[in-house]
């Protein structure tokens, strides 16, 4: 019975301290139920500058060389050799097939022989008129007698020239006989064989040298009034990334009828080693540059048709998150044109902006 008093007091003092911890208001953020200040979230901040800003239009072109040669023989025959394959790089004047020349030739020797003929008669004549022009003088022979023998000279110096050119004609045909490269470049398909037989229309080869590549774009007639020899094209892949500029070189004079475009072609000066002849590829021409602002896809989100982005604004306590109506435009790569409710030095919340809300205290990551 003694041990009771000294119990009470004991468990009246644990009572009481706890009694006290839970009925205390304290200061915000003591005990369970208490909240501290906002954390600020980190994010990704950029301060908005004016860049300039392209105004352009995408186009499908068709490369073209300006050194696309088709070869075609001038001569008629059986393949008898073919010295190049698809592929092959060749310079001007490289023998690219044989055509079997064997009665060419033997034109040529007929010719050749009857040449040596007319010769015999040049030589014959000229003595004659040689050996009368002294009997002439003489007074041996008559007037008639010279001119006679002097016509029959003239008329065999005439058989002779006219062989000449027919060898020489015969020669030069039989060139013809075997085919070369009439500028340099790349072979493209051979679709003959070596045994088939070819005429002056058989397609026998393409030759093309990408030291001369021209696109060929078609612009609509609506947009005709902007083109102008200067303006840049660029080269896109299929990502829409620029992989080569280069200059309008020329602009047709007329409207295509059937299509109602104005041919433009653009010198390829540069271009990817992979661009080839009749490629189909993306092109933009630029009609103009303008000063203006640019801001990433990822920096604003879209609500009902409306898009929106966060900027960071000062506060008493740092920066706060204000959450922004946005006018956009057309996309540039990853990036919006913008067309309101930004401006140049606002600092604009490219990242993180999953984490936050308006109103929401931020930090510069």
């Amino acid at each position: 019975m003694r041990t009771i008093p000294y119990l009470i007091p004991v468990l009246a003092l644990t009572a009481a301290c706890g009694g006290s911890d839970a009925s205390s208001g304290g200061a915000p953020g003591a005990g369970r139920g208490g909240r501290g200040p906002a954390q600020a979230v980190g994010v990704g901040i950029v301060t908005l500058q004016p860049k300039p800003i392209e105004d352009g239009s995408e186009f499908i072109a068709t490369v073209q060389s300006l050194h696309s040669t088709t070869v075609q023989p001038q001569a008629e025959g059986v393949l008898t050799k073919i010295f190049v394959k698809s592929g092959d790089v060749v310079r001007a004047g490289t023998p690219l097939m044989q055509i079997d020349p064997e009665k060419q030739a033997q034109t040529v020797r007929n010719t050749e022989s009857q040449r040596r003929a007319r010769e015999g008669d040049v030589v014959y004549w000229k003595s004659q008129v040689e050996r009368l022009q002294a009997l002439l003088k003489a007074g041996a022979i008559s007037q008639n007698e010279f001119d006679t023998a002097q016509h029959e000279l003239e008329t065999a110096q005439a058989n002779l020239s006219a062989l000449d050119a027919q060898v020489r004609e015969g020669r030069v045909q039989l060139d013809y006989y075997r085919v070369i490269a009439s500028t340099a470049g790349v072979i493209g398909d051979v679709p003959v064989r070596e045994g088939d037989r070819v005429t002056t229309s058989t397609v026998l080869t393409t030759i093309d040298d990408k030291a001369g590549l021209e696109a060929y774009i078609e612009v609509p007639v609506d947009r005709a009034p902007d083109l102008r020899v200067g303006l840049p094209v660029q080269l896109l892949d299929q990502d829409g990334k620029v992989l080569a500029t280069n200059p309008l070189t020329f602009v047709a004079p007329r409207v295509d009828p059937a299509t109602q475009t104005v041919l433009a072609k653009s010198r390829l000066h540069e271009a990817p080693p992979a661009v080839r002849v009749h490629q189909f590829v993306r092109t933009r021409i630029i009609w103009r540059s303008m000063p203006g602002l640019l801001i990433p896809i990822t920096a604003v989100t879209r609500v009902n048709g409306q898009y929106f982005g966060f900027v960071a604004e000062s506060s008493g306590q740092g920066l706060v998150a204000r959450q922004r109506p946005v006018q956009v435009g057309e996309l540039q790569g990853n990036d919006y044109v913008v067309k309101g409710g930004l401006k140049a030095g606002d600092q604009l919340i490219v990242s993180g902006i999953q984490k936050i809300a308006d109103g929401a205290p931020v930090k510069a990551q």
